[in-house]
């Protein structure tokens, strides 16, 4: 009988601590889902999934696009540009062929935007190209030029804000930051007729995006953004850093996203609902491309 007893102490012993450990193992399990799903957080902002685009790849024609824009953020028609012909383009997402218009001659073109029924192309030293938009599909366009509104510099980064109703510049690389810590950006009217008229400045302090003070020497050169429709913030792109700086609408940075797998993202733009456009210069073996990353609410 004591020889019984023994036993099933043994036993009941055994199965405690194998209860225990499994209920340790779940734990760690709990703890690591949980860790995991906080960092995949981590590397995305608020609200969308970096790694998990839809791929829209783009016609020949646009191997080099640049920017890219909405009209009041109706998705059905993307207006784009590329580096250097000249050429407005615009095409819904997945179409295999795209329509154009020449704009301007030959030269070094960063961006585009549209707002109050203009369009409007950005070169690399800060010279406006406008149009009405209803020209663009008349393939008539008749541009204005709008000079020395801004300082020496490189700009490539440009973007219409349908909130404001005012037309945003962010320098990628300007004399006049040299010396600081700023990117420095610009406000304008943009006029029904396509004038544009400078009512405002801002900048993006370069410290706050580098918080942990790890990157010797930091220097941003953003290459295209975009104001969220729904949170208000600003998305801020730099295919030289390989990096998604966001902002508030006050231009506080609230984080920095490392870009993981992007071949050359140049161009950004939301639509109406939220969801996020991303384009891509291609290269030798890749076609250009614009990814689309969807819209999701935080919980």
């Amino acid at each position: 009988m004591r020889k019984i007893i023994i036993l099933f102490s043994i036993l009941l012993v055994g199965m405690i601590a194998v209860s225990c450990g499994q209920g340790k193992n779940k734990g760690k399990k709990k703890d690591k889902k949980k860790n995991d799903m906080e960092a995949v957080a981590a590397q995305n902002p608020p609200g969308y999934d970096l790694s998990n685009p839809v791929e829209y790849k783009m016609p020949h024609e646009l191997l080099e696009i640049s920017g890219i824009a909405f009209n009041k953020g109706d998705d059905n028609v993307i207006y784009a540009e590329q580096d250097e012909d000249g050429n407005i383009y615009y095409l819904h997402a997945g179409d295999k062929q795209t329509k154009s218009a020449k704009f301007g001659k030959h030269g070094d073109y960063e961006d585009i935007a549209t707002g109050n029924g203009q369009a409007v192309i950005l070169r690399s030293d800060g010279e406006f190209h406008s149009f009405p938009l209803t020209e663009v599909a008349s393939g008539q366009i008749k541009s204005q030029k709008v000079k020395n509104l801004m300082p020496a510099g490189e700009y490539e980064g440009m973007h219409f804000d349908n909130y404001t109703q005012k037309l945003y510049v962010l320098c990628k690389q300007c004399d006049i930051d040299k010396s600081t810590d700023n990117n420095s950006g610009y406000i304008f009217d943009l006029g029904k007729d396509g004038s544009i008229t400078k009512t405002g400045d801002f900048s993006l302090n370069v410290k706050d995006i580098d918080a942990s003070g790890e990157m010797k020497k930091f220097k941003f050169r953003p290459s295209a953004l975009a104001k969220n429709p729904l949170t208000k913030q600003w998305f801020i792109l730099s295919s030289i850093n390989k990096l998604l700086v966001v902002t508030d609408d006050k231009w506080k940075v609230q984080g920095s996203y490392m870009l993981k797998g992007f071949l050359q993202p140049e161009g950004m733009a939301f639509d109406s609902k939220g969801n996020l456009y991303i384009s891509n210069e291609g290269d030798e073996i890749a076609s250009g491309n614009i990814l689309l990353f969807k819209y999701v609410k935080p919980k």
